[in-house]
């Protein structure tokens, strides 16, 4: 399928690693357009000098309003035609053992950037009357895991907000959607994995294939089947899917509408 995005351009966050690296990749592999944000440097100079004509590199915390500066800064008047909230989530930890100040972290490293750089997006894509905007969640947002009880709150606030922007949005030709992945092969699994062995004394292998033998895909997914999705969600061909939350999970979500 052609999907017609080699003159588009993306904003990417999270991008140095797992499903923001993925998409990112799969991106600029159709010709597109990305100015990616992330914390370390070595792995965006690595993305830079993958895709020197397409990748725009950014370091910064996203969770500090000077990185959201700089990001609109270099943006500048180029047009924008899709966004990607993607970033890893806050610590895993068991609901009756968080403190407040660990609520109060989870909301700014979840939900409070996402919320402002959609905002300061959007007059720009209004104005062009086209966008799509992504957010990467987890699975927890249909089924909460119990080890991130942090994660199962903050995302679901990020469900709502997109939810109801999507409806504000719709007639503006801009979508707005989530992606509810299961767990893959990225780092974001390796706290859940550590936490695991933490309570059961088991090896990285055994808990790895003990969570693995749980799905009924039998394995765990891989973040670059999870970005052919996403870059087809930021497609034109997505124009009728908005306001979804769409599960990637090899079938481990236990729910009707999983």
């Amino acid at each position: 399928m052609e999907l017609n995005i080699s003159d588009q351009h993306f904003v990417v966050t999270g991008c140095s690693s797992g499903f923001g690296k993925a998409i990112t990749n799969t991106l600029c592999s159709e010709g597109a357009k990305v100015t990616g944000v992330a914390r370390r440097q070595d792995p965006l100079a690595r993305l830079h000098h993958r895709w020197p004509e397409h990748f725009t590199p950014i370091q910064g915390d996203l969770t500090r309003e000077e990185t959201l500066d700089r990001l609109m800064d270099s943006v500048g008047d180029r047009p924008v035609h899709g966004l990607v909230l993607n970033a890893g989530g806050p610590p895993a930890k068991v609901a009756a053992d968080t403190t407040v100040a660990d609520w109060d972290d989870a909301y700014r490293q979840v939900f409070r950037w996402k919320v402002d750089l959609t905002l300061r997006l959007i007059p720009r894509l209004t104005e062009a009357g086209y966008g799509r905007i992504l957010f990467v969640e987890s699975q927890s947002v249909k089924q909460p895991i119990p080890a991130l009880a942090l994660s199962n709150g903050m995302r679901a606030g990020v469900v709502g907000f997109a939810k109801s922007l999507s409806r504000d949005l719709a007639a503006k030709g801009i979508t707005v959607n989530v992606l509810a992945p299961g767990p893959h092969n990225t780092p974001a699994i390796e706290r859940v994995i550590a936490f695991r062995i933490e309570h059961t004394g088991e090896s990285f292998d055994e808990a790895k294939k003990a969570m693995e033998a749980g799905i009924p895909a039998g394995r765990f997914g891989e973040a670059e089947e999870l970005a052919g999705l996403a870059v087809w969600l930021l497609s034109g061909h997505s124009a009728f899917v908005t306001g979804q939350t769409v599960s990637h999970d090899g079938g481990n979500i236990g729910g009707l509408f999983g």
